[in-house]
């Protein structure tokens, strides 16, 4: 620390800046960090500067989440115009920690924790270099922002680190004796009295009452926020379980349908899946143009594979690539960590598996099910009742005609001036010979040399 009377200036300033009478706005962030959560930050904050609010104070118990959704949040705080108080309620892990120092205020209760922000997948193997840097200047610029020490943040993101003393707020000197995560190899995760003592935290409280007091606030108007039924929606639909779920039902609504003749129940559900899927992601900025721009063009490659390209081959596999691409890229976010990597990689295999299992069960089962009938009726068409496959090429036999092209054993013929599809009985025939029709099997006219 390198201004001992930083604490003494903290509270003079904060003295000056709460002699309004506006509100107190209470902002719960518990657990998972995911990307439905900045949204709703961004709310509070939008209503707390316009009712001309005089704290925000983020109730902090969370172990982290993703990066990306913690950035967001952080610059959300650190842009906003009302001055911000984290109360640090048991702990401020990882994404947390970051959150925590980008309020103007922190202040722990007894036994809290904060720190441990290091990258990791979900065996607890240390992230790349590339996700270690961003992570670990983002801490920094953080904690530099609100006068705090930028040492202490980058050790709590990297082991490598170290640090050889810092002196607390009283003067005396911190070691790695003191504090152990000063030492090379390990990460700094501090208790409350060892946040406070560096300048991390402002104080030790047991309740958000006690810092009203403290702050001389405790007669201010209270407002406690909650998540909008939307923005718990949002949360609910790109939770990394249930998103490959509307994925695999998307799918097989959509697979049913095209099986089905029609348009009904099974592609209304697949749209209305996919469209939750995407537009939950989209709102939440896990979904760009790119990612859109990848889906349709994914889409329009397998439409014209199916009703344009004869076969199945690369223009088919191309766009399928294309579409489980842009689910790939929704899933994993602007700057994945090696968990959102998992997690991606482990969703789209269940909506892929889950998809192809309910199809084969689908279509194993529910075609003979009293239900479908309902959905999906079915009528013989009988040659008794006037239904037939027949094109009436029986009217043809012992017609004479010519050779338009050679019979190899297949080609065309002019027939009465028209020009039919015919096939020889094996042997070749040249073009411009003399024909005639003997006979029709299957709607394939059979011809033979004149």
């Amino acid at each position: 620390v390198k201004n001992p009377c930083l604490f003494l200036f903290i509270c003079i300033f904060a003295s000056v800046l709460f002699a309004e009478d506006g509100p107190v706005y209470h902002v719960p962030i518990h657990g998972t960090i995911d990307m439905g959560l900045p949204h709703y930050i961004q709310r509070v904050v939008n209503e707390a500067e316009e009712n001309n609010a005089n704290v925000i104070i983020f109730d902090i118990d969370t172990f982290g989440g993703r990066v990306d959704a913690a950035t967001q949040i952080k610059d959300i705080i650190l842009d906003s115009k009302v001055t911000t108080i984290a109360f640090v309620n048991k702990r401020a892990i990882s994404a947390g920690a970051l959150i925590a120092l980008s309020c103007d205020s922190i202040f722990m209760t007894p036994g809290a924790s904060i720190g441990a922000a290091t990258a990791v997948d979900l065996q607890g193997n240390k992230a790349s270099e590339k996700v270690i840097s961003y992570m670990r200047e983002e801490m920094a610029s953080t904690a530099e922002a609100n006068n705090r020490s930028r040492g202490v943040a980058t050790a709590m993101v990297d082991e490598e680190l170290s640090i050889d003393f810092l002196l607390n707020m009283q003067g005396d000197t911190l070691t790695a004796k003191d504090v152990e995560g000063f030492a090379e190899g390990k990460l700094i995760t501090l208790s409350t009295q060892l946040a406070v003592q560096l300048g991390i935290a402002g104080g030790e409280f047991e309740r958000i009452e006690d810092v009203l007091k403290y702050l001389g606030l405790e007669n201010v108007e209270q407002k406690n926020t909650e998540e909008s039924w939307s923005e718990k929606l949002v949360r609910f639909l790109t939770n990394p379980v249930v998103a490959p779920l509307f994925m695999s039902l998307g799918m097989l609504g959509l697979f049913m349908e095209i099986k089905s003749p029609g348009f009904g129940i099974p592609g209304i559900v697949g749209l209305t899946c996919l469209a939750l899927f995407f537009g939950s992601h989209f709102l939440v900025g896990l979904a760009d143009m790119t990612e859109v721009i990848f889906l349709l063009a994914g889409i329009a490659l397998i439409l014209m594979e199916i009703l344009v390209v004869p076969g199945f081959g690369v223009v088919g596999i191309s766009g399928i690539i294309m579409v489980f691409y842009s689910f790939f890229k929704m899933l994993i976010g602007v700057y994945p960590s090696p968990a959102d990597y998992y997690f991606a990689y482990m969703g789209l295999s269940v909506g892929i598996i889950t998809s192809v299992i309910m199809a084969v069960i689908f279509y194993k089962t529910f075609p003979h099910t009293e239900l479908y009938q309902k959905l999906i009726p079915f009528a013989p068409q009988k040659s008794a009742e006037g239904f037939t496959i027949s094109k009436g090429y029986d009217m043809l036999i012992g017609e004479k005609g010519k050779t338009v092209t050679d019979l190899r054993p297949s080609g065309k013929v002019e027939i009465i001036g028209k020009y039919y599809q015919a096939m020889s009985h094996g042997d070749y025939i040249e073009s411009n010979e003399d024909i005639i029709v003997d006979g029709v099997d299957e709607n394939q006219i059979l011809v033979k040399k004149v």
